[in-house]
């Protein structure tokens, strides 16, 4: 009976991952019309400006809304491989690709002594309950690289460090995944990895790192944990304005860098946080490299100027791979970031006027969905510091022997 459950398990789990993606496309595609605005334009209109650019052997230098490192000239220009249609249509295709590699990554994690499906039941569940955003942003790629870097590292870590590396380069985040990483192995290939893709991005490619210029003069985005201080002020007399910005809507004015500080400076301090486990920390189990990478993410996310729509992706990635280890303590935080991803989709794009405005409904939305963020991350970061990092107890030992009696010689 139990191959038979596990066999009917597995169809249901894929029936369901079928149906949801294909409603995906079909949103993307416009043949179904999900409500507010379209968030396709910026693969149709953004990647492809960027495409037309790249393809000329050059970054787009002067574009300000180019912030990504090199390797994600490696995303935009993908839907070349598909010349057969049109841009749009071959990125979406490719991001359901994406999709389709992260669900067999994580039924292979799965397989196994003390392993679960629970994590790729998280994944067919999460991902559409984000909405047609997942598929009209390169981030769920970038998704399938971590998750497929964090179930390497117990087995491959070399493989696992490569994979860390060139993520990072696509996306930055996923360097976070090498806190978690104890052998050696794995740091020295996502070294040799960094330094040769990055190289070889600046050799043949002009301003492959002039993405690092335009983070600088950034406002606080209107979605973020800090953005909340700006839409309850607006009400009470602030003066500043919500401006598209640097590619997203964001706060500009009065105390706005302020609160910008403040979002690096918590950022600074889960980092501190998390070199401090780092050190601390004696006890690790296979999951605990899973644990610790979730943590991380959460706790970058939420602290970050900006936690855009597809960052949710990140976060249901890497709480699958958590939740493919039977121990793991990721259990309750990894709920609290499914319950965000339908909160999520209400607030961008469904009533991202209300957001935009200001008015009750996205304050709510946005306090409801940073909240569970927030509170998944403290779950998570509490779990991590106790499965890992032994209390200090004083605990009384029997006296030893003195001198004397050691050195005594028996008669």
């Amino acid at each position: 009976m139990e191959p038979t459950a596990a066999r009917g398990s597995l169809a249901g789990l894929l029936g369901i991952w079928g149906v949801t993606r294909a409603a995906l496309l079909l949103c993307v595609l416009k043949v179904v019309v999900f409500p507010g605005p379209d968030v396709t334009s910026d693969v149709s209109v953004i990647y492809r400006g960027w495409y037309d650019v790249l393809v000329t052997g050059t970054f787009p230098q002067d574009d300000v809304t180019w912030q990504y490192p090199p390797a994600a000239a490696l995303a935009v220009l993908s839907p070349a491989v598909l010349p057969f249609l049109e841009y749009a249509t071959a990125f979406f295709v490719l991001a359901f690709v994406a999709d389709a590699m992260t669900l067999a990554l994580l039924l292979r994690g799965a397989r196994g002594a003390g392993r679960y499906r629970r994590g790729a039941w998280l994944w067919v569940a999460g991902v559409p309950l984000l909405g047609p955003t997942v598929y009209a942003r390169y981030d769920v790629m970038v998704t399938a690289v971590a998750v497929a870097a964090l179930l390497a590292a117990g087995r491959h870590p070399r493989l696992a460090g490569a994979l860390m590396a060139f993520g990072a380069l696509l996306k930055v985040w996923p360097a976070l995944l090498l806190l978690a990483v104890r052998r050696r192995a794995a740091w020295v290939s996502a070294a040799v990895t960094g330094v040769v893709v990055a190289g070889l991005f600046a050799v043949l490619m002009p301003g492959a790192f002039a993405f690092l210029g335009f983070q600088r003069d950034r406002g606080t985005e209107v979605e973020s944990l800090g953005a909340l201080v700006f839409h309850v002020a607006r009400h009470h007399g602030w003066e500043g304005e919500v401006l598209l910005n640097y590619g997203s809507v964001e706060f500009l004015g009065p105390y706005v860098s302020w609160v910008s500080t403040g979002a690096l400076f918590l950022t600074g301090a889960a980092l501190a946080w998390l070199v401090l486990w780092r050190l601390l920390a004696t006890r690790f189990a296979p999951h605990t490299a899973a644990d610790a990478a979730f943590t991380a993410v959460l706790l970058f996310t939420v602290t970050s100027r900006v936690i855009s729509p597809q960052y949710m992706v990140w976060l249901v990635g890497t709480a699958a791979v958590c939740l493919c280890f039977r121990e793991s303590r990721m259990g309750r935080p990894a709920a609290l970031v499914l319950a965000a991803c339908p909160v999520t989709t209400l607030e961008f794009p469904v009533w991202f006027g209300s957001v935009v405005a200001s008015d009750g409904l996205g304050i709510t939305l946005l306090a409801v969905r940073n909240g569970l963020l927030v509170a998944a991350s403290l779950l998570a970061a509490r779990a991590l510091w106790c499965a890992t990092v032994p209390a200090r107890r004083e605990v009384p030992s029997a006296p030893g022997p003195s001198w004397a009696e050691r050195t005594t010689v028996p008669s």
